[in-house]
């Protein structure tokens, strides 16, 4: 297996005929520059979009609605992260969803990929946890977290468990889709250069898969954070759920969206930052046809 690494890799290969002049380094040098103001102009983009939106709900909430009993503006929403933070209710808020949302996440997604590799390479397990897989994929979490909180009580493991159920699917099918998918061409060839099985798995199949594995990971973020909302509406000591069901239930608008808010922008920053990360880890899985 390193033997085919070493060919591929070989810094000193060339399909060049001898004589042959070098590429200009000129030409590397305007891709770079290219693909930088690309990067820039994208993310520009995106800035103005969220900016612009901001914009126009402030505009909606102040001059058509008028009233913060049904919409909150950007500025009033701002002023409920204020006063939940000077209370000192949202630091605990803060400490005790991002705990479920992060231990729910970290374990559902290891979960995910180990059943997802084990379905993938097994055909006798695939055939017995896909039922069970579908169903409980399929089944709403609105139905399972009464039960979780009834069985696991009000603290935050019963909570991680909801996030948990709602992180592990997309994961398991995410995986089990990459490494299956996997071009058999690269598989024969790790054979050929006499690797084993493990080998296979570790220098194709898991790279083949992890863009798979990495869209998973950004899809259970947003799930993470649903999970976390969702858990602690049915019942919970501290955290941003159970803020967003006060505000509600006092019809405290600028804290409901301040909720709201806090939840929308962590998703944002981090399906951002997964989102370097694939590209840093795949940069060969845009051009993959």
């Amino acid at each position: 297996m390193d033997d085919l690494k070493e060919t591929v890799e070989a810094p000193g290969y060339s399909n060049e005929e001898p004589g042959m002049a070098e590429p200009s380094s000129n030409g590397s040098g305007q891709e770079l520059s290219s693909g930088s103001q690309k990067k820039v102009i994208a993310v520009a983009i995106s800035v103005v979009s969220v900016i612009v939106g901001i914009v126009l709900w402030q505009i909606i909430g102040e001059y058509f609605v008028g009233n913060s009993l049904f919409l909150a503006t950007p500025l009033q929403t701002i002023s409920g992260i204020r006063e939940m933070w000077t209370s000192g209710g949202l630091q605990e808020d803060l400490i005790v969803s991002g705990q479920e949302a992060l231990y729910g996440f970290l374990i559902g997604s290891a979960a995910g990929i180990f059943i997802g590799t084990i379905i993938a390479k097994n055909r006798a397990a695939k055939r017995v946890l896909t039922p069970y897989i579908s169903g409980f994929y399929a089944t709403p979490i609105i139905a399972l977290a009464p039960i979780l909180i009834l069985w696991f009580g009000l603290g935050i493991w019963s909570k991680v468990l909801v996030v948990i159920s709602l992180v592990i699917f997309p994961q398991i099918i995410n995986t089990e889709a990459g490494i299956r998918t996997t071009d058999e061409t690269l598989r024969d060839v790790a054979r050929s250069y006499g690797g084993s099985t493990i080998q296979i798995f570790r220098k194709v199949e898991l790279w083949w898969a992890l863009p798979y594995i990495l869209a998973g990971l950004r899809l259970g973020i947003g799930r993470a954070l649903i999970g976390v909302v969702v858990g602690e509406l049915f019942g919970a000591k501290a955290g941003l759920g159970l803020a967003i069901f006060n505000a509600q239930s006092e019809f405290n608008m600028p804290q409901l969206f301040a909720g709201v808010a806090i939840f929308a922008v962590s998703g944002i920053f981090f399906t951002y930052l997964l989102t370097v990360l694939e590209r840093a880890l795949t940069p060969w899985a845009s051009t993959r046809a």
